[in-house]
């Protein structure tokens, strides 16, 4: 981890957004729920940034307002960054929400997981994933924005398994494109998280931490079989690591309740001496 860093709590806004139209708030709703459980940070997606979406500075106030700090903007595409006639497109998507980001210091470009949304082979998909992944950080080196790939484990994802992983780092430029691993996700995967995380840890540059038990059920942080002290320790030597854990909730529990699952989540991370 860099000298400098310290380890501090985030909050990933994707536990509301799974919520769809049951769901009826804002940005700011967001942003008062997040500061009020006791998150230094919040990780925005394109889809929860509105009413903000072309007002940087007023976003910036209204984190400032609640004491938080933009650890970093997560955005996807309907292309799944695997269709060839998409990604100039969806790279002229990327310079927009680079330009947006670079508002606020230190945040990272999250990129959704690459994923198969039309028949054709794997090979084909994994080459269009790479060339994407590094064109968008090369746009994010001319702005001076971080750019990272968050893998998931979710419908027809192209990234799930190691051997997906390895396959997706190999076509990746280490110093273009940095990676933002899912501790839910990659146990959903199958692998084994800490020999994942050791492998590519001077790639991380933060970290989503969930839960989920042996089946792979999402579960509440601290009620699964992720072995939350170990892999925080991994992630916290790497040598590019920002200091943010980014919190995030996909179980029953949030589903019913996402800001109360928030608060305690925060709380388990404060139990573990995190």
């Amino acid at each position: 981890m860099n000298e400098t860093a310290k380890l501090r709590a985030g909050c990933q806004t994707f536990t509301w957004e799974m919520l769809g139209k049951a769901w009826t708030g804002n940005a700011d709703d967001l942003i008062a729920a997040i500061a009020a459980a006791g998150y230094a940070g919040i990780e925005i997606t394109d889809t929860m940034i509105p009413p903000y979406a072309d007002r940087p500075q007023d976003f910036a106030r209204a984190l400032a307002d609640h004491g938080l700090t933009l650890v970093a903007f997560a955005c996807g595409s309907s292309s799944g960054f695997t269709e060839a006639d998409a990604v100039e497109a969806d790279l002229a998507m990327v310079d927009r929400t680079l330009r947006f980001t670079a508002h606020f210091p230190g945040a990272i470009l999250s990129l959704g997981s690459a994923t198969i949304m039309s028949p054709g082979p794997l090979d084909d998909k994994f080459a269009v994933a790479g060339r994407f992944y590094n064109g968008a950080g090369e746009l994010g080196r001319i702005v001076g924005v971080d750019v990272a790939v968050h893998p998931s484990s979710h419908h027809d994802t192209l990234l799930s398994s190691r051997a997906d992983y390895d396959r997706i780092m190999a076509l990746l430029d280490p110093t273009l494109v940095g990676w933002v691993p899912d501790t839910g996700h990659i146990l959903r995967g199958g692998q084994d998280i800490l020999d994942t995380l050791r492998t590519y840890q001077d790639r991380i540059r933060y970290l989503h931490l969930k839960d989920v038990d042996a089946e792979g059920h999402w579960r509440m942080l601290g009620q699964g079989v992720c072995d939350l002290r170990s892999v925080v320790d991994i992630v916290a030597a790497g040598p590019n690591f920002n200091g943010w854990l980014v919190l995030e909730e996909e179980s029953d529990v949030a589903a019913a309740d996402p800001a109360a699952a928030v608060r305690a989540n925060r709380e388990t991370l404060r139990l573990a001496g995190i």
